[in-house]
């Protein structure tokens, strides 16, 4: 059963039904809404699709639970699953699905599905996240609604007891929670690196020589500044490892928890890892676009009327030529590098490595 006819409910419906369920859908106006499901689903009353259903999916806002305190007693000894989310994190001192069950307590509640999104039910597991996110106290009723999102194509994870329904709820919430200290941090060198190659670049001589040179801040000034912060973001990827190296030689095992601090740098080396191989390949993009400014034309145009004037025929200096190639070469090379350990760090690539492998590529 399907409590609801909002775009959750109408996706859940549709995937229910392609998974070979029979599915009765509740709605307050089953004439208006039933053309909006798939034929092969039932849309009726509340009252009516209750009675029919063992399992029922409560597809409807927190602010209307009460409204169904008219079906307790056809409710009761139902398998409610509640789907729902909040608009804040930690919004109301109870989560959705406790409160649910406070309203029917002669119902099991079980809070799930409500990590997947309307366009994930309709497409399909395989275009979107595959885990679906379930606790409950009833170990009975967590085991039915998990094999019900198997057999939809969905990876149950079993979270626990109902105490865990708030935390489930403020994981759609969140934005990016992992990236938070290594993007503060990415951002933090570039300032500070920022800062330096515009006193270096652009200040200096223009304090110096009187030079305007402020056409070089959006990309040269950018352009060299990008691979300092990598290769720093980089470092910082394998720094901690060697600190929790020495802390187990220090105390002697392995087994003693590190430090708080670096126990949180441990657990974002990937995104810090990532975040390197970003500022890279920006590094690597926008060097192949110094050539295309206007100003290097303008240089090389005026380089070429001096040559003229002074009636040089060639200004071609070996050195500096080897140099600026070895120079691409060798940057060319460490971009590959980087961008092979940034590709293994990926799920699907990690997991289809073994230890040895993974080691080795490191």
């Amino acid at each position: 059963g399907v409590l609801g006819s909002g775009d959750f409910a109408r996706s859940l419906a549709i995937r229910l039904v392609c998974s070979g369920f029979k599915v009765v859908v509740g709605s307050r106006n089953p004439k208006r809404k039933a053309s909006l499901f798939p034929a092969a689903a039932e849309v009726t009353f509340q009252a009516e699709a209750v009675k029919k259903a063992d399992v029922i999916f409560v597809a409807i806002f927190r602010e209307h639970y009460s409204t169904l305190c008219d079906l307790a007693d056809v409710l009761a000894g139902k398998i409610l699953v509640d789907v729902s989310n909040n608009t804040e994190i930690n919004h109301h001192k109870e989560s959705n699905a406790e409160y649910l069950a406070s309203l029917f307590p002669a119902c099991t509640v079980v809070k799930g599905f409500n990590v997947v999104s309307a366009w994930t039910l309709q497409s399909g597991a395989r275009d979107g996240n595959k885990q679906v996110l379930i606790c409950s106290n009833n170990q009975e009723a967590k085991r039915t609604v998990a094999e019900i999102a198997q057999v939809m194509g969905f990876t149950p994870v079993d979270m626990g007891c109902m105490s865990s329904a708030c935390e489930i709820e403020n994981i759609p919430l969140r934005l990016l929670p992992a990236w938070k200290i290594p993007i503060f941090l990415a951002l933090g060198l570039f300032l500070c690196f920022f800062t330096y190659n515009l006193i270096r670049q652009v200040i200096h001589p223009y304090i110096r020589e009187q030079k305007n040179k402020l056409y070089k801040i959006p990309i040269e000034v950018v352009n060299t500044t990008l691979p300092c912060v990598s290769y720093v973001m980089l470092s910082l990827v394998y720094l901690p490892g060697v600190l929790a190296a020495c802390s187990q030689l220090y105390y002697g095992t392995k087994y003693r928890r590190f430090p708080d601090w670096l126990d949180q740098w441990l657990q974002h080396r990937k995104q810090i890892g990532l975040l390197s191989f970003f500022c890279a390949a920006l590094h690597a993009v926008y060097s192949l676009c110094l050539p295309m400014r206007r100003s290097h034309r303008y240089l090389l145009i005026e380089t070429a009327v001096k040559q003229a004037v002074e009636k040089k025929m060639t200004i071609w200096v070996e050195e500096e030529v080897w140099r600026m190639e070895i120079y691409i070469s060798v940057g060319i090379i460490a971009l590959g590098l980087l961008s092979l350990l940034a590709i293994t760090s990926l799920p699907s690539i990690a997991n289809s490595l073994n230890w040895r492998e993974f080691s080795f590529i490191q």
